[in-house]
């Protein structure tokens, strides 16, 4: 067994593989970029090399810098996460020229599962089924919307070295293949190195179910069963779980068979995940193999019991496999939320900045996990992907995973930037998710604009509204007893309130009882009994015995409540201070309509118009490079560009101005 390893790659990924390492007894060494020196991964690992500046092609993806760190440290193998360098033939080669163990499979599978064009045509020569497609190298936008039109819309327009929903692109007609297989190549470059696209044929109402597999260098093969992952938002995955909730027994078992045959097919060692879309009728196609560990691998961890970057580290140490396909066990229901730095109500624009607070669930029970490569007073970069953390659960069966997975988002605090959390919360409780009947576009159908606050109302308002209260109460007594008071003129909080929520009064009657407060409100009485302290972001107590727990800000002279994904801003005043707010006269916003202004931070690529053109409503007008991800600005409404306010290179702050219109 190796006794020193070096992780290549950041953030949650490093943590989690120097987890296993140190379980096992193997020494780990970090490599980082300037911007990640205080990074998570950094202080966990027994040493740390910087291997360059901030962005990627000069620090993670230099495979000289990282061989030079293995040298330097006496490294004898590399486990490369996901991402990054996992899926790179030429990092393997060189590895291995170097007398360094790749902890993965070896270059040859990569090359031949790594391209989706030669991948295709390897699986259809062992047998496993496939989209109908044109599997060649497209040259240009005229051949795309042509061989487009021959496969019949919808087509889905991929790059071939492509992965993490980029470089993809769904056409349903010539003008977005035209548009779609000019953005791919962009993305394909900037992103791979490699602007290759195909297209292939869009299975409407499709699902996305993928077969993990585990390897060795003696032959053995089997699959670790289904992940469902389906859910998804812009062809980049949301919510996992294992198992699907749509297969039966049969298909699990013919996709789990081609799944090994066609890694059979390339001599595979180690994990890999091959993908599937599966249609209505259950019929099924391969996608593409990832030849590298998935982010979403712990819900395949809860279900069988196996570490699956242990198994990865004995494999490329020379270790049989320790068991047989019919040992393979399928215990309960797993899930895993992608907790996202980004805000879902700007159209999940990615969110940068401190995170002012980090709290994440308990993961007391064993059946709450939390990965993550950040801690409190770290920072979300825009160099990076926007993932803060992954959330996972298990339960006995899908119901119990999906009632821990809303408790385990409703107990987790993160300050400082937005993310995806309400977002998530909502996804637990639609109804087409809990029913198990979707596919790849709920998302999209269920939220065809966007997601808003009024897509998640909060099922129980009463319940913020005596909770709003009786925090109220609590600070008017704490205020009572340290501003000051003069004999025999104390002041004495009194018991009645008005709570304003969503614009709404709500009359409410507030007294102090011992273990917390008996709140009246539309002629009933709540019974609220907590032992919260001031300062604490989780109020955890109980209404008439039943327990309930929200997260708890105070905003000036507002508490804002999260609960369930539900975010409300309350105000809890006197009668009188209530009649006064609705006399107020409001301010009207600052009219911006003659600006675009950056929706996110992030380097602006270009600028596509000059002063003084004429544009129409739907024209490109910028591009914004921000977490990996390129982002087109499109005119609103038809309009002439007055003045460029920002040039294309520069770091634009959210909001900020680019472009003045007449």
């Amino acid at each position: 067994m190796f006794k020193k390893i070096l992780i290549a790659n950041r953030g949650e990924i490093a943590c989690r593989v120097i987890r296993t390492a140190r379980a096992m007894g193997i020494a780990t060494v970090a490599v980082f970029s300037e911007a990640d020196r205080f990074a998570r991964h950094v202080e966990l690992a027994d040493e740390a090399v910087c291997i360059g500046p901030p962005p990627s092609k000069e620090s993670y993806l230099s495979i000289d810098r990282i061989i030079s760190a293995c040298q330097d440290t006496g490294a004898e193998a590399v486990h490369p996460g996901y991402g990054f360098l996992s899926e790179n033939a030429a990092f393997c080669t060189r590895l291995e020229a170097a007398g360094i163990v790749f902890i993965g499979p070896k270059a040859h599978a990569m090359q031949a599962m790594g391209d989706k064009i030669a991948s295709k045509k390897l699986a259809i020569a062992a047998k496993v089924s496939t989209i109908p497609g044109y599997t060649d190298v497209i040259e240009d936008a005229e051949s795309a919307v042509r061989i487009s039109a021959g496969i019949g819309y919808p087509v889905m327009i991929k790059a071939s070295a492509g992965g993490g929903g980029k470089g993809l692109r769904v056409a349903w007609n010539e003008q977005e293949a035209k548009e779609g297989f000019q953005s791919c190549r962009n993305e394909a470059r900037n992103s791979f190195g490699d602007d290759r696209v195909f297209i292939e044929k869009f299975i409407e109402e499709p699902r996305h179910i993928e077969i993990q597999v585990l390897g060795d260098a003696h032959g053995n093969l089997v699959y670790l069963w289904e992940r469902e992952c389906s859910l998804q938002r812009r062809h980049q995955k949301v919510v996992e779980e294992a198992p699907s909730p749509f297969l039966d027994e049969a298909t699990r078992r013919a996709m789990g068979e081609q799944a090994v045959a066609l890694a059979r097919a390339v001599q595979y060692q180690s994990a890999g995940t091959v993908e599937f879309v599966v249609g209505r009728d259950r019929s099924f196609y391969f996608l593409e193999m990832n030849t590298r560990l998935q982010v979403e691998h712990p819900v395949t961890e809860f279900i069988t019991g196996l570490d699956l970057v242990e198994q990865m580290i004995r494999v490329a140490a020379g270790e049989k496999l320790a068991f047989a396909q019919s040992e393979v066990k399928l215990d309960g229901w797993a899930m895993e939320c992608r907790i996202n730095a980004e805000d879902p109500f700007r159209n999940f624009l990615p969110s940068i900045g401190r995170l002012v607070k980090y709290q994440p669930p308990s993961q007391e029970p064993k059946h709450v996990r939390v990965d993550t490569g950040v801690a409190e007073g770290g920072e979300i970069s825009m160099y990076y992907d926007p993932m803060i953390a992954k959330l996972i659960v298990h339960g006995a069966t899908r119901e119990q995973a999906i009632c821990r997975m809303k408790d385990a988002l409703n107990a987790f605090v993160i300050r400082g930037v937005s993310t995806n959390i309400a977002f998530q919360s909502a996804l637990m409780q639609n109804p087409r998710f809990v029913s198990g009947n979707f596919n790849t576009g709920l998302i999209g159908e269920e939220y065809p604009h966007g997601f808003d606050a009024a897509d998640l109302p909060h099922d129980d308002p009463a319940m913020l509204i005596v909770t709003a209260a009786a925090i109220h109460r609590r600070y008017l007594e704490r205020n009572a007893t340290i501003s000051g008071q003069m004999p025999g003129h104390e002041y004495v909080p009194g018991d009645d309130f008005v709570v304003l929520l969503n614009e709404l009064q709500h009359p409410v009657t507030a007294k102090p009882v011992a273990g917390g407060c008996d709140v009246a409100y539309r002629g009933d009485v709540y019974s609220l009994r907590s032992d919260w302290e001031f300062g604490q972001s989780l109020f955890r107590g109980s209404i008439n015995g039943s327990e309930f727990c929200m997260q708890v800000e105070r905003l000036g002279l507002k508490y804002r409540l999260f609960h369930w994904g539900t975010r409300a801003d309350v105000m809890v005043l006197s009668a009188h201070a209530a009649e006064l707010l609705a006399l107020m006269p409001k301010k009207a916003p600052p009219d911006l309509s003659r600006f675009l202004l950056s929706p996110m931070p992030g380097m602006l690529s270009e600028v596509s118009v000059i002063p003084g053109q004429v544009v129409k409503a739907g024209e490109k007008l910028a591009v914004i490079e921000a977490m990996k991800m390129e982002n087109v600005l499109k005119a609103e409404q038809d309009c002439v560009v007055d003045k460029i306010l920002a040039k294309p290179g520069e770091s634009l702050a959210v909001d900020q101005a680019i472009i003045a219109f007449k």
